[in-house]
């Protein structure tokens, strides 16, 4: 919202309500950008809404244009309301998600389930970094990489990780406490520069090619681990070409471990929804650094005249309110105002964010296959 934003209060005392309220409403109004709010009965937020003209939207709702009786219905029972002009309609789109999560509202489509998605995180406060799972706010200091659809596709990630790369994942007191070597050592899990096993410049290189490997760069991980392996094979050092050997397995198994892993998919979200009488499910697949991170189902409460692609919309909207937005975002069928919630995303994102239904190629398929499990949820 921007910083110059007028406020509307309600009529206070006013003994007008429903259609007749709103009519009184329409000629206090500007014709700019902004955010509503529709209040009934002890100031239950019925619902929250924005416009591109507050003043025509509103004037819809004093003459009658109602798609359905549940809009009806609602202007029926709202006894208040209240107005927030923005600067532009891309403002009042990202206010009124935040609105729209915060105060829960009836007659909008709602997001039931606000669980942070866990996360992996290589913490670089330490002179050895310690890999590890994270859920919440960033408040560590290092690299975040995620999200990751369930600790399970955390969980089955860290243990690659920890066959390839070797970092530790013990905490700081038992990393000062440690005199010898732990088990993780002995089943080559870790490098343990705790006790100086390896030195603390060989561990940064190991944490640096943990990181490539996270960010997408994994084909050329896996091309210095191939040729370091040769190398020491060259020389005979068998024990250190094997060891490299497990390595590179551990991450070619990533690929083998994941259900579909698109050649031509670095950062994606896949989002498909299936909705009938009334009930709803967003099937939403996670694709970072080439690779399938899991996917989950979600129900929101919908109301069975609400169209697929304002669903979708309003889905997407407040998805993405408190979590990290990808560059590319595929759908099951395009939804309301596209144009508006990429620009809003890229605002909020600092980069460009493209929301797309693809119509062909190994990307629709990546839809039909979330659209078949949003179905079968």
């Amino acid at each position: 919202m921007s910083s110059d934003a007028e406020t509307y209060p309600m009529v206070e005392g006013a003994p007008l309500a429903g259609a007749e309220l709103i009519r009184d409403q329409v000629r206090r109004l500007p014709d700019a950008p902004g955010v509503y709010r529709m209040i009934g009965e002890g100031d239950e937020v019925l619902y929250v809404g924005k416009a591109r003209s507050l003043k025509k939207r509103v004037l819809q709702y004093a003459q009658g244009r109602f798609h359905t009786q549940r809009i009806a219905l609602m202007v029926d029972l709202t006894r208040a309301m209240e107005f927030v002009t923005t600067r532009t309609e891309t403002d009042a789109l990202l206010l009124e998600i935040n609105l729209i999560k915060q105060m829960k509202p009836r007659f909008n489509v709602l997001l039931r389930d606000d669980k942070s998605f866990p996360e992996i995180v290589i913490r670089r406060d330490h002179p050895a970094a310690q890999l590890r799972k994270h859920r919440g706010a960033h408040t560590l200091k290092g690299d975040y990489f995620g999200p990751f659809a369930s600790a399970n596709a955390v969980n089955r990630t860290l243990n690659t990780l920890q066959k390839a790369f070797l970092l530790r994942s013990c905490t700081d007191s038992v990393y000062e406490s440690r005199t010898r070597p732990c088990m993780l050592h002995q089943i080559r899990r870790c490098a343990a520069p705790c006790t100086g096993a390896i030195s603390l410049e060989d561990y940064a290189a190991l944490v640096d090619q943990a990181e490539d490997f996270l960010r997408g760069r994994s084909r050329a991980v896996m091309t210095r681990l191939s040729e370091a392996m040769q190398a020491a094979s060259d020389e005979m050092e068998f024990e250190q070409a094997a060891r490299l050997r497990d390595r590179i397995r551990a991450l070619a198994a990533v690929s083998q471990e994941t259900l579909v892993n698109p050649e031509s998919l670095e950062e994606a979200d896949v989002f498909a929804l299936h909705s009938d009488g009334g009930q709803a499910c967003v099937q939403v697949f996670f694709f970072r650094a080439g690779q399938n991170w899991g996917n989950r189902a979600y129900f929101p409460r919908i109301d069975r005249t609400d169209p697929d692609p304002s669903i979708l919309a309003a889905f997407i909207g407040q998805f993405y309110d408190d979590r990290p937005i990808p560059k590319l975002i595929l759908m099951s069928c395009e939804p309301d105002e596209r144009d508006l919630l990429a620009e809003a995303f890229s605002l909020k994102s600092g980069r460009k964010v493209e929301i797309r239904r693809p119509e062909r190629g190994e990307k629709r398929a990546l839809v039909d296959e979330a659209l078949t499990n949003a179905r079968e949820a």
